[in-house]
């Protein structure tokens, strides 16, 4: 029976419902009478189920207290009485996605899953954590936020905490400090000129009273948004919440009103420091940045066309902005964002490696060339092949693991938070008809006008690197920690000695057999005891091996082009991966690199080269090299798809030195991001390089041993640029061949026959010849590195090979992995230890590694890893404890898959040798895996622990107090 607008159900009065066609969903909209609240469902046949509730928060300070909330509400409840009833449900349900978030204004405790009754359990807990969370146990916030952190009476008092941990490698990035300041000095004076997330320095001045108060205020039904989404009976739905929990509740008013001060009536300029090591060099260190607001959330065509406008001015190789800048060499990255998040929208504009003295050239070079664009007319071109890009990507609505209900979900938040139309984010035929319409005027030279040239609300932030700032700013808090124990009366420093003892009580005690009861489990035989199959096929086309997957794919064609990657002499194989950079980037014998550009941004939804390894299970060190080249269009653009891959792989000129510069500086610039951003999967690579041919490969291409060789081939270009450019001309012509190549195609049934014949054409143009395959002989060598950065924390790693000492690969070390991440080193290494995060992480050719992330300690960290011999050993776990370590696993196996991302998934089992009896006898193994299992892993985890192969980015003056544990230590940014 249709519900009825009007009508009263289960509490919630039924307001309105409207149809979504572009995301093929109703739009409902319910209002909670008793409680206030606020539930939009979103109505479809998506079986990838979606809750969330967001509650609009507004900080009054930098002491992150809505962050520390969202982390400590979900470490206990009223029904679920456990320590992390998070983590416990992340062990053992079939969730898709289970997080929780913390916005400039609001926060967020999203969940999915494909199981209805996993699904409703999920809101179970999360609703309960929300409303009635254990944090009047002072210990949780403690733990969560901040605590003096001491053991003895003699040991000197340290700050420790998970987000206080977070937060200072957050702000170690010299892109996070640019990105917070822009927002302060816009918005001083309001909400969103403070960090919701917390600054270091402020983090311990949120009390445990101002935590709790924060709770009581905004932590209340009438200021909540829930959502719902996907094929769920919505009574059903409506029943149990208001059952369960809103029928407890009286409707309250909240003050939640955004207040934002007076628009700056000139742009303001300040300069703020970050710090790099001693042995790093200040020069093309500073970072500038150039923001204004630009208007009103609500605003949603214009938001839409600063959005493009964006793209068009800095994404694009033809985008003028980005040309005019990097052609005047005055930095080595530039990019924008376009920021409609909060209530103002925000444009900025972005240069990294630069120097202070370019300052005023880039502010140059900025108005000048927005004044030509404005005069001149930005080119149609660019501008027809962005809105075609943009389109096609609203309809592909493709965002692989992340639940595309979710995105829908922070789209409705844009809006409604605001006071807007739930929906009006998820509409976008009509916007893009008139955008289209517009721009065959001058629609994006008149934003360019209003919106920068004339828009004096606006801020030009200068970041500016400083040798040891970081190692000055812990001295002051040493200090500052031992003058405060030292003003300690004896009763005041016993208290805190007990705060520990009582937080240390807490963190090991176990949760009682009853209180794990509490947490509610869906049965092992709702788990299909198979695979979920994709439909595929093997062809051979003329010699060429084609992959073939019968999707429903909507019309789009999804073409990848696996060419042989063993063709490559061994010196030559960074070049390969400079190649995978440089490719589709520079001119053609047809077109220049800006016109290929536009052209492939009209007809195709993108294309991209990579260099990708390929680990076979059967052997540790038996892996593929593969040059890949990943496409997507629409139907009738096929034919176009393959003219233009034809055309860049044959046709592509290596010569253009100036261009090849640019691109060399910002792949330089941005592997030094990726380091700074996220060193634990960098070292992870460096520590399987010490002991696997294939990590090896991979450290060459994407690694510290790739760093090192880009930022020769920039530091001395101008030396080296002719063989920089025949080299990578030459991995080009050993890449680019018949042999060994390997096809993958998704799309409809009926559209096989037409690409057959475009690919048979296709292939007819590639270099037949043969060439000898390598048998690369690298020189492996336990290295144990520490790599110093300027940051408040450590990224921790230690790993080996199993398969190296003839241990095997099971189902139930992915089981292993499962209980080491979400119990070992979840509750010894993040809850006690305060990192924001450690994991192991596995495959099948057997390299294993032990992560953590953000991380304020490092021989402890290393002592956890090599103790975790010990903790298979003395393993036990009843049977429900077992299932929802085989159900969390299996959660993480059956993640729904775009279109795209099955026919990834087909090809590499194709490659690496996986057959569909493999995938059942592992899935079999995991399903059946016993705690005797879990205790017959002691004997590798013990040869881990003694093969001591170790890896560490992080803090200089920690490393070097601790450097007997490594053979070698680097600087990793000295010039």
């Amino acid at each position: 029976m249709e519900l009825q607008i009007g009508n009263i159900y289960s509490g919630f009065k039924f307001e309105s419902e409207t149809e979504i066609d572009e995301i093929n969903s109703k739009g409902r909209v319910f209002k909670h009478v008793k409680s206030g609240a606020v539930l939009i469902n979103l109505k479809n046949e998506d079986d990838n189920k979606v809750f969330s509730i967001t509650f609009k928060t507004i900080p009054e300070d930098n002491t992150g207290v809505a962050h520390i909330l969202e982390h400590s509400v979900l470490c206990g409840s009223r029904k679920f009485k456990v320590k992390e009833p998070f983590v416990e449900i992340l062990k053992g349900s079939l969730n898709t996605y289970l997080n929780a978030a913390t916005y400039a204004d609001k926060t967020m405790y999203p969940v999915a899953s494909r199981n209805k009754k996993d699904f409703m359990n999920l809101m179970d807990v999360y609703l309960d954590a929300v409303f009635y969370p254990d944090i009047y146990t002072p210990e949780i916030i403690m733990q969560e936020g901040w605590h003096y952190a001491i053991e003895n009476e003699e040991d000197d008092i340290e700050y420790n905490g998970v987000v206080y941990n977070e937060m200072k490698g957050a702000y170690s990035s010299p892109i996070s400090i640019l990105s917070r300041s822009m927002d302060e000095e816009l918005f001083k004076g309001s909400v969103y000129g403070l960090s919701s997330g917390g600054k270091v320095e402020n983090i311990v001045d949120l009390s445990y009273d101002k935590a709790l108060n924060f709770h009581k205020k905004y932590y209340h039904p009438s200021n909540s948004i829930i959502y719902v989404y996907g094929d769920i009976d919505i009574k059903e739905v409506l029943t149990f919440i208001n059952d369960n929990y809103l029928k407890d509740f009286q409707k309250k008013n909240i003050d939640t009103k955004i207040q934002i001060k007076s628009p700056l009536s000139k742009i303001e300029e300040k300069e703020i420091e970050y710090s790099i090591s001693e042995g790093e060099s200040e020069r093309d260190k500073t970072y500038f940045g150039m923001s204004f607001v630009t208007g009103d959330v609500l605003d949603r065509e214009t938001s839409m066309g600063l959005e493009l406008l964006e793209e068009i001015l800095l994404e694009a190789s033809s985008s003028p902005l980005k040309r005019a800048i990097i052609e005047k060499n005055i930095g080595k990255d530039v990019f924008g964002i376009f920021d409609d998040s909060i209530l103002k929208t925000t444009f900025s504009i972005i240069l990294k490696d630069s120097n202070d003295e370019d300052k005023e050239e880039f502010k140059k070079i900025v108005k000048s060339t927005l004044e030509n664009l404005v005069q001149n007319g930005i080119d149609k071109k660019l501008i027809k092949g962005i809105l075609n890009a943009k389109e096609f990507a609203l309809r592909e609505a493709s965002f692989d693991s992340y639940p595309a209900g979710l995105v829908y979900n922070e789209k409705i938040l844009e809006s409604m938070l605001y006071g807007g139309d739930p929906f009006q984010n998820l509409r976008f035929n009509s916007l893009i008809k008139n955008i289209r319409k517009y721009a065959e005027e001058n629609y994006f030279e008149e934003l360019i006008e209003k919106h920068i040239l004339n828009n004096n609300y606006g801020v030009f932030i200068t970041v500016k690197p400083r040798k040891n700032l970081e190692e000055e700013k812990e001295a002051e808090v040493r200090e500052k920690l031992r003058r405060f124990k030292e003003s300690l009366k004896e009763d005041e420093l016993k208290k805190i000695l007990d705060d520990n003892i009582k937080l240390k009580l807490r963190q090991d005690t176990p949760d009682s057999e009853e209180d794990l009861m509490s947490i509610p489990l869906i049965s092992i035989s709702d788990v299909n005891k198979k695979p979920e199959k994709i439909e595929n096929e093997i062809r051979d086309e003329n010699g060429v091996k084609v992959i073939w997957c019968p999707l429903n794919t909507r019309g789009i064609q999804y073409v990848t082009v696996y060419f042989e990657g063993k063709t490559i002499p061994e010196e030559m194989i960074p070049y390969a991966s400079i190649l995978s950079s440089v490719i589709g980037r520079i001119d053609t014998e047809k077109y220049n690199f800006k016109d290929l550009s536009n052209e492939a941004m009209e007809n195709l939804g993108g294309m991209e080269f990579g260099l990708d390894v390929y680990s076979k299970p059967q052997n540790y060190d038996e892996y593929l090299p593969k040059f890949v080249v990943r496409s997507k269009c629409l139907k009738e653009k096929l034919p176009k798809m393959f003219e233009l891959m034809e055309e860049i792989i044959n046709h592509s000129i290596y010569s253009d030195y100036k261009r090849l510069k640019e691109i060399i500086d910002e792949i330089k610039s941005r592997l030094e991001m990726a380091i700074r951003g996220s060193g634990s999967s960098i070292a992870s690579v460096r520590v399987g390089s010490y002991v696997s041919s294939a990590y090896k490969y991979l450290d060459i291409i994407t690694g510290i041993d790739f760093y090192k060789f880009i930022s020769d081939l920039s530091k001395n270009f101008e030396d080296k640029k002719e063989e920089i450019a025949e080299n990578i001309k030459k991995s080009a012509e050993c890449v680019f061949r018949k042999e060994n190549l390997v096809v993958a195609y998704a799309a409809e049934k009926e559209d096989y026959r037409e690409f057959k014949g475009l690919l048979n054409d296709f292939v007819s143009n590639i270099n037949k010849d043969r060439l000898e395959l390598v048998d690369y002989k690298f020189e492996l060598k336990k290295l144990n590195e520490a790599f110093v950065m300027a940051t408040k924390v450590q990224y921790v790693a230690k790993g080996f090979n199993f398969k190296k000492f003839n241990f095997k690969h099971s189902g139930a070390l992915i089981v292993l992995r499962t209980i080491a991440n979400y119990d070992y080193l979840w509750n010894n290494v993040r809850v006690k230890g305060g990192a924001y995060g450690a994991s192991m992480s596995l495959s099948r050719n057997g390299h294993l590694v032990f992560t953590s992330y953000r991380d304020p300690n490092l021989t402890e960290t290393f002592k956890i890893y090599d103790q975790i011999g010990d903790f298979v050993k003395n393993f036990n776990a009843n049977s429900r404890e077992m299932d929802k370590y085989i159900l969390g696993t299996i959660s993480g196996i059956d993640m729904p898959l775009s279109n795209y991302s099955k026919c990834e998934k087909v090809s590499a089992q194709y490659l690496t040798g996986i057959n569909d009896a493999y995938m059942e006898k592992e899935r079999l193994e995991i399903l059946n895996c016993s705690v005797n299992d879990i205790k017959n892993t002691y004997d590798m985890l013990n040869k881990l622990s003694r093969e001591d192969c170790i890896c560490v980015f992080g803090n200089e003056e920690k490393i070097k107090r601790n450097k007997d544990r490594f053979d070698n230590i680097v600087t990793i940014f000295k010039e």
